[in-house]
C-alpha cells in the first residue's frame, strides 16, 4: 500500500510540474526572429557596437511588448529577406519593406502599412546638370540598392535606354560611396533614407526633382502565418492609438502617417 501511495504521489507531483512548466512558458511568451538589411537608416541600421537599431526595430519592439512577444533581429542581404521567412529561418521581415510590390505579395503576407514613402534622385552637391529623373541621359550611370523599388526603377530606365547603365549594389552605403567617388552619376533611393543621410552628412549630396513612385512600408511574414500577422496588426493598431507610434517617429525624425 505504501508503494502504491508513493507512486501516486510521484505521478501527481509530475503532473503539477508539467502544469507549472506550461504556465511559465505562456507567461514568458515567444521570441520571434526578424531579418533586415541594416543599411537603410533611419529604418534599419547598426550602432557603434554592431547592434541592429532603427525605427522598424523600435516599432516592432513596441508591438511585441503590447502583444506579449519578443523579437531577435538578424542581418541578411536584401535579396535573402523573403527566402529567410520562406525557409523558416526567420519569422518576419522588418526592413522598411514596400508592401505595395505585387511580386512580394505573391511570396509573403504583409501587415497593415505603417509608413508612406517614395523615391528620389540623389546627386553630388556640385552637380547642376541633373535636376530630376527626366535629366538622366544615355551617358549616365545610376545606382540603387538591390531588391528595392529604386533598383527596379533604375533597371527600367536602363532597359528603356534612358541611361547608360543601372548599377545595382548590396547596400545603400555602397551606392553613396560610388556616387561620392564619381563612379556613378546618381542614386535612386527611398526619400526618408536620403533625407536621413543628408541630415547627418550635410553639403555632400542633394535631392533633385520630385518624389517618385509612392509606396507604403509594411512588416512581412511567411504566407499563411495568420497567427503572427494578426498579432502584428493588433499591436500596431494599439501602439498607434496609444501615441507611442508618434513618439517613435519623433525619436527618428520621421513624419508619421497616423
Amino acid at each position: 500500500m505504501k508503494k502504491i501511495i508513493m507512486v501516486l504521489m510521484v505521478f501527481i507531483l509530475s503532473l503539477s510540474v508539467m502544469a507549472c512548466g506550461g504556465s511559465e512558458g505562456q507567461t514568458k511568451g515567444e521570441t520571434y526572429i526578424a531579418v533586415t538589411e541594416p543599411t537603410f537608416a533611419p529604418f534599419d541600421s547598426t550602432d557603434e557596437d554592431g547592434n541592429i537599431i532603427g525605427f522598424d526595430m523600435d516599432l516592432m519592439n513596441a508591438i511585441g511588448k503590447d502583444q506579449g512577444f519578443k523579437v531577435e533581429y538578424k542581418a541578411v542581404e536584401f535579396d535573402a529577406l523573403i527566402p529567410a521567412v520562406q525557409s523558416g529561418n526567420a519569422d518576419m521581415i522588418t526592413a522598411g519593406y514596400n508592401a505595395m510590390d505585387k511580386n512580394r505579395q505573391k511570396k509573403v503576407d504583409f501587415s497593415d502599412t505603417y509608413y508612406d514613402s517614395g523615391l528620389v534622385v540623389m546627386v553630388k552637391q556640385d552637380n547642376d546638370n541633373i535636376k530630376g529623373i527626366d535629366s538622366l541621359t544615355k551617358n549616365m550611370k545610376v545606382t540603387s540598392q538591390t531588391g528595392t523599388t529604386g533598383a527596379d526603377l533604375a533597371i527600367k530606365l536602363d532597359k528603356e535606354g534612358q541611361i547608360k547603365e543601372a548599377v545595382i549594389l548590396n547596400g545603400f552605403d555602397t551606392a553613396i560611396l560610388q556616387l561620392q567617388n564619381g563612379d556613378v552619376d546618381a542614386v535612386i533611393i527611398d526619400k526618408p533614407v536620403a533625407e536621413n543621410y543628408i541630415k547627418k552628412q550635410p553639403g555632400e549630396i542633394k535631392i533633385v526633382g520630385e518624389t517618385l513612385n509612392a509606396e507604403s512600408y509594411g512588416f512581412a511574414v511567411n504566407k499563411g502565418n495568420t497567427e503572427l500577422l494578426n498579432k502584428i496588426n493588433d499591436g500596431l493598431r494599439n501602439v498607434i492609438e496609444s501615441g507611442e507610434y508618434e513618439e517613435i517617429c519623433k525619436k527618428w525624425s520621421i513624419e508619421g502617417v497616423y
